[in-house]
């Protein structure tokens, strides 16, 4: 691949998914993970030289197609590692009329406070519809909680809470 700025590098895809939000997804999973979370489902993603890189327009090009698509996951790792590519992703994917699910470590509030240091976080927060927020808390595990892995994460309306200035966090049961 010779243009980097068009490549992403990712542990790994899924190409359709039920169960990494509502209806068919894709999902992408983002190598490079600061968080270390005890017990983390992915440690194979820390690793910020690992996995695989990906040229972005052909990653695009093959949602595009895939008429049974309805929504895009970016997991990881932790997508806002690579802010930059995945708001590239994301806006060509909210074009695409997708609904776009994020899964991050950090918390909600922390990536506001940060946005206007960060300009690729911004971009990237303004395509996405949920962010499910904070480090996966081995302490407060629940496997039956829908679309999360521990009882301190969100499921947050991103738009929604960036228009009133307060978290709206959203239930799925």
């Amino acid at each position: 691949m010779e243009d980097n700025n068009k490549a992403i590098r990712l542990s790994g895809l899924i190409h359709e998914s039920l169960v990494n939000g509502p209806g068919i997804r894709r999902v992408f999973f983002s190598q490079g993970c600061l968080h270390n979370c005890n017990g983390c489902f992915n440690p194979e993603t820390h690793n910020f030289s690992g996995g695989e890189l990906f040229d972005m327009d052909k990653l695009i090009e093959d949602v595009r197609v895939n008429p049974m698509l309805s929504g895009i996951t970016f997991s990881g790792g932790d997508p806002f590692e690579q802010a930059d590519k995945f708001a590239y992703l994301a806006e060509a994917f909210k074009a695409l009329r997708l609904n776009i699910w994020c899964y991050t470590g950090y918390t909600f509030e922390h990536i506001i406070k940060n946005i206007d240091d960060k300009p690729s976080w911004k971009a990237l927060m303004e395509c996405i519809d949920v962010l499910i927020d904070g480090k996966f808390d081995e302490e407060e595990k629940d496997e039956t909680l829908k679309y999360r892995g521990s009882g301190n994460q969100r499921i947050i309306n991103v738009q929604e809470s960036l228009k009133s200035g307060r978290v709206i966090v959203e239930e799925f049961k």
